[in-house]
């Protein structure tokens, strides 16, 4: 790793370190407005003081001319350029395709599946943010809501019912089978996901996709069950990044 100019002021209160982009593996995010580079500045532990770990952001606002550098691949995070296309679909029972009647019986799975275009963007995981039934095809305060997928991607229907993700068949789907249920008195009921599009490297309680194991009695992260303490915030308030995301969610 390269080594940064440092400059301490006398009294010793302030480093300034100078250093570029492209020294000491910085991560660049790009997202439609700005250019993002992150790193982790961590000072050596002492006999008489603990290391600390301080984030550093610097973000700086994308040209209209824009278009991203060659990298190496080892050492750049994500970056691209274009829209996300974002889809949701019923589906057949074995997600072969979309499923050609939208009535289920009560007790039965509803096949649900999410994709992302990511066009020219690096690889990015599909993530459901939220996800809520309502009685109108539109989201209106006088109507009824039930939550199916809330605190930033938790499957709270899993915790009462069957409901459950299924495993990924790449970064750019997420699949779950809803278990059907009763809600209210209407005859039709309307499935409201927000989606999100997001940096796989940097997975956190405001992005991810749990479920509740009843066998476990836990919360188990989707994608990597051995990081499931991401999900341990799903009883609670599961806080989102203030980082920025590489698409912005999109609601169905």
């Amino acid at each position: 790793m390269d080594t940064p100019d440092v400059t301490v002021n006398p009294g010793g209160s302030e480093a300034i370190f100078h250093i570029g982009f492209d020294a000491c593996s910085f991560r660049r995010l790009v997202t439609e407005d700005d250019v993002v580079f992150e790193n982790e500045l961590t000072s050596l532990a002492s006999s008489k003081v603990s290391s600390v770990l301080s984030p550093v952001v610097c973000v700086y606002e994308k040209p209209a001319d824009w278009s991203p550098p060659l990298y190496d691949p080892v050492i750049f995070h994500t970056n691209g350029q274009g829209n996300l296309l974002f889809h949701l679909n019923l589906m057949n029972d074995d997600f072969s395709g979309v499923a050609l009647s939208t009535t289920f019986s009560l007790g039965s799975f509803i096949p649900i599946a999410a994709t992302v275009d990511q066009a020219s963007h690096q690889p990015l995981i599909l993530l459901l943010e939220e996800c809520v039934a309502s009685t109108t095809p539109t989201l209106a305060q006088d109507g009824h809501i039930h939550p199916i997928i809330t605190n930033n991607g938790c499957l709270m229907d899993s915790k009462n019912t069957n409901s459950r993700f299924l495993p990924r068949r790449s970064l750019s789907e997420i699949r779950l089978y809803l278990q059907a249920f009763k809600f209210t008195n209407a005859e039709k009921v309307y499935i409201h996901c927000k989606l999100v599009a997001w940096d796989p490297h940097v997975m956190d309680s405001g992005k991810k996709a749990c479920q509740y194991d009843a066998q476990k009695g836990r919360w188990v992260l989707l994608d990597d069950p051995r990081k499931s303490a991401l999900c341990t915030c799903c009883e609670t308030r599961c806080q989102a990044r203030r980082q920025r995301g590489i698409g912005k969610g999109q609601y169905f």
